[in-house]
């Protein structure tokens, strides 16, 4: 599988870093992860089409990872392509009825399959080009968010959503390859819902990690000139491989 990560940032403007998503290219076929503000001209710079795609997972439904949904649609729409499948938490069915009935010269445009996703659930991918078991986890956020793991061809990717460091995304992530997480602020940063790295340490001292490779992302400007002192914390208790991913940047498992 090829990774390209697309957003690494939050809600709050940065350079370099536009809001959450990513594709993970299964088969030849690229599959989007969450869809935050901006990630429409991340595709295209990526060396993606965005009439490419045509399968999105959100993990949640903050507009930092839907923000650029219906902008995609609206994009693909544009050049002659109206069907698309979504997979999402419960809600996610009412929340795309609402965001397209404020815009009327949209509705009845697009032919989106929208598949609500249970935590706990697996299935696999119903497409003959894209092959692939999927299977769910919950996070601890503010609202639903879902952590997916992907299994294609003997790899292992896990994708979790935003998530405070938890012992259901570590049990999904046993034996990945790849677990791409996220560490929004510094050591030392109170907070709930999200990741720092003590956070994360702490949960490793209690649950083992067993994944190869750990990239961190959605990274709050407070994180800006913190990074290598969180991947410095982390490796004190992880002895995989651990990065802070970019936007664009482009990895293979």
């Amino acid at each position: 599988m090829k990774i390209t990560f697309l957003g690494t940032g939050v809600g709050i403007p940065q350079a370099g870093r536009v809001q959450s998503g990513l594709i993970m290219e299964i088969s030849g076929k690229p599959v989007l992860f969450d869809c935050g503000c901006g990630v429409l001209g991340r595709i295209q710079e990526s060396g993606y089409e965005h009439t490419d795609i045509e399968t999105i997972f959100l993990t949640h439904l903050h507009l930092d990872h839907v923000g650029d949904v219906l902008a995609l649609l609206k994009a693909n729409w544009l050049m002659g392509k109206t069907a698309m499948r979504i997979f999402g938490p419960k809600g996610t069915k009412e929340w795309f009825e609402q965001m397209i009935s404020v815009y009327d010269y949209l509705e009845g445009r697009f032919e989106v399959d929208i598949v609500e996703v249970e935590a706990g659930e697996s299935f696999l991918l119903d497409d003959p080009e894209c092959d692939c078991k999927v299977s769910t986890a919950p996070g601890v956020h503010s609202i639903t968010s879902l952590t997916y793991r992907v299994e294609h061809n003997g790899k292992v990717v896990v994708y979790a959503g935003d998530t405070e460091p938890c012992i259901p995304v570590f049990e999904l992530a046993d034996g990945a390859d790849l677990l791409i997480h996220e560490c929004s602020f510094p050591l030392n940063f109170e907070m709930t819902n999200h990741t720092t790295p003590d956070m994360f340490s702490q949960m490793l001292e209690k649950t083992p990690l067993n994944v190869k490779q750990l990239y961190l992302l959605h990274l709050y400007p407070h994180m800006q000139g913190h990074e290598e002192e969180a991947l410095e914390h982390i490796k004190g208790n992880f002895k995989g491989d651990v990065r802070i991913a970019t936007d664009l940047l482009k990895i293979e498992v």
